[in-house]
């Protein structure tokens, strides 16, 4: 079992809280360097279930055939939220990452037609503007890892009319992160760059690493930490001249 090769229960969540106290972007990128070939066995102990929950939201309201969407996965890991989209009929894949560790893992899977080592924050996407049919963010927006003002370079490499997909924890310790990354989530849809489609809380997003982060209600030995799911729709020409298109209604968040 996963469990029994990468060591105990109170193990991983000591690696997944040591992730997430560590704000200085370049020693992060280094401890996932270290991390990457152990990644996949911990979160899967932490019942990590952010990538599926954000391929579900995007899947959702997506229009057309999934092999015809062309996808980015920004700050793409070892490749978890590229499982869930080829599970789901999606083809074209590309995926970027600011760990070489990871990449390597990542590239191991053989889902993404391109990977490039690119650290968001620190450099541009590389990619022309309004490429892709859909980009997703999944695990990477907290203190140390994505800033909040690099969130428009999604904007930009998203086709008119295309998603954006992004997750955040919702527990203490990133709360401050996130009321940052809400007020600039706001401030692109109060600018009519987007619009907001989905914004959807979860309670069970992940085993909690203390007991200082369990969700309210729940027991110390099975608690959880919540986190939130966005999806937002890049402005179309249309939206411009005063028509908003419609959204896709989504059901069974």
């Amino acid at each position: 079992m996963a469990q029994e090769e990468g060591g105990s229960l109170s193990e991983m969540r000591a690696r997944v809280g040591a992730s997430h106290r560590i704000t200085d972007l370049v020693q992060k990128l280094h401890f996932y360097d270290r991390w990457a070939p152990d990644y996949d066995q911990d979160v899967a102990a932490l019942q990590y279930r952010a990538p599926h929950l954000a391929v579900d939201c995007l899947t959702q309201a997506l229009p057309g055939p999934p092999q015809a969407a062309l996808i980015l996965d920004v700050a793409c890991g070892t490749g978890l939220v590229a499982a869930e989209l080829q599970a789901r009929g999606f083809v074209q894949l590309h995926g970027v990452d600011g760990s070489p560790g990871m990449l390597e893992q990542a590239r191991a899977r053989g889902l993404y037609q391109r990977l490039s080592l690119c650290t968001l924050g620190q450099e541009p996407l590389p990619s022309p503007e309004g490429t892709y049919d859909a980009v997703l963010m999944v695990g990477a927006l907290s203190d140390g890892q994505v800033p909040c003002s690099a969130i428009p370079e999604l904007l930009r490499v998203t086709k008119p009319g295309g998603l954006v997909c992004l997750t955040t924890r919702t527990n203490p310790s990133n709360l401050r992160y996130k009321e940052a990354l809400e007020a600039t989530l706001d401030k692109l849809e109060e600018a009519r760059e987007w619009e907001r489609l989905v914004a959807w809380p979860v309670d069970r997003w992940e085993l909690a690493t203390t007991k200082l982060e369990v969700v309210p209600g729940t027991s110390d030995s099975d608690g959880f930490i919540s986190g939130i799911v966005y999806l937002y729709r890049k402005r179309e020409v249309a939206q411009v001249e005063g028509v908003r298109p419609s959204a896709q209604p989504l059901t069974g968040l």
